[in-house]
């Protein structure tokens, strides 16, 4: 069994962007929920940033153990996002995404049976996907900084 550690870090830098740290580089994401006409990817940008990261560096895997050669691979996502519940409105919705679609497109000389294959395989070892459509126990921690006088 194999299992891999993952440790972020993150602070908000000014009241733009939220800094995150993690081996030995910065991502600065925006303090907007979506969209935020900034610089920064949103954190729902970014979480759509990380699915598609993951569907590349599985695919990439997938590829090489049946023999595709990919000269190239080209994910887009969407998402529908609610963002009433986040903005502290009442509504029914869950705060987040209503659904995300995905369109990944191999470019590939291997045959249309072969990429389903593949693309089968992918979807289901895909770690972030899976947390997408499963539920994923999360514990949130909150810890009162004191300043020492």
């Amino acid at each position: 069994m194999s299992n891999t550690s993952v440790h972020i870090t993150g602070f908000s830098e000014n009241s733009n962007q939220f800094v995150v740290q993690s081996q030995g580089f910065n991502v600065r994401i925006s303090n907007h929920i979506s969209n935020g006409n900034t610089n920064d990817p949103s954190p729902a940008e970014f979480l759509l940033a990380g699915f598609a990261g993951s569907i590349n560096a599985v695919g990439k895997i997938v590829a090489k153990e049946l023999g595709i050669e990919l000269e190239s691979l080209f994910v887009e996502i969407s998402g529908e996002l609610q963002t009433k519940k986040a903005e502290g409105l009442r509504t029914r919705s869950r705060a987040g995404f209503r659904k995300i679609e995905v369109v990944v497109k191999p470019i590939s000389d291997a045959p249309l049976g072969l990429l389903k294959q593949w693309i089968d395989e992918v979807k289901e070892r895909c770690p972030l996907r899976d947390n997408l459509i499963n539920a994923t126990p999360v514990q949130l921690t909150l810890l009162k900084e004191f300043k020492a006088a």
